[in-house]
């Protein structure tokens, strides 16, 4: 009776770790599109990423580079005072958008041109998203905002 119960036992601590384990892989092959990993333009141009791997990319829009074209195409490089990456985005770009501001576009890096599927700017004249703040401490050219 002892041995039967100790053998139900294990066979039950068996399945549930199969089940935690088969859960676990599933959560992480459902999220694996959902998680945008952040780079600065100094970090793409060292490792230039695979052509299929979304990411995010964040610094400030460079002085003079942005580009209206025909359409809704729009051509600007961003910067994080270290490096330069030339981006391209199609649609209507957030109001806030402008040049010597800071910006996060989600998309993909093709043949030297990150090819944004979004773009986020600031909010207000004070706010950077964080990875931008610190992407450009690094490269020692962030400011604080005048108070």
């Amino acid at each position: 009776m002892k041995n039967l119960k100790k053998q139900r036992r294990i066979q039950v601590i068996a399945v549930a770790a199969v089940a935690l384990v088969v859960a676990t892989s599933l959560i992480g092959y459902a999220m694996r599109d959902g998680i945008n990993y952040f780079r600065s333009p100094s970090q793409v141009a060292e490792a230039p990423p695979k052509p299929s791997e979304v990411f995010r990319i964040g610094g400030l829009v460079a002085e003079g580079s942005l580009q209206r074209g025909q359409g809704e195409t729009v051509r600007f490089a961003v910067t994080d005072g270290g490096a330069t990456v030339q981006v391209a985005y199609t649609g209507v770009l957030p109001d806030l958008f402008e040049e010597n501001q800071g910006m996060v576009g989600t998309g993909r890096y093709v043949d030297g041109v990150f090819e944004a599927s979004e773009i986020l700017a600031k909010h207000d004249e004070t706010y950077m998203p964080k990875e931008v703040m610190d992407a450009l401490k690094e490269q020692g050219v962030y400011q604080e905002p005048e108070t």
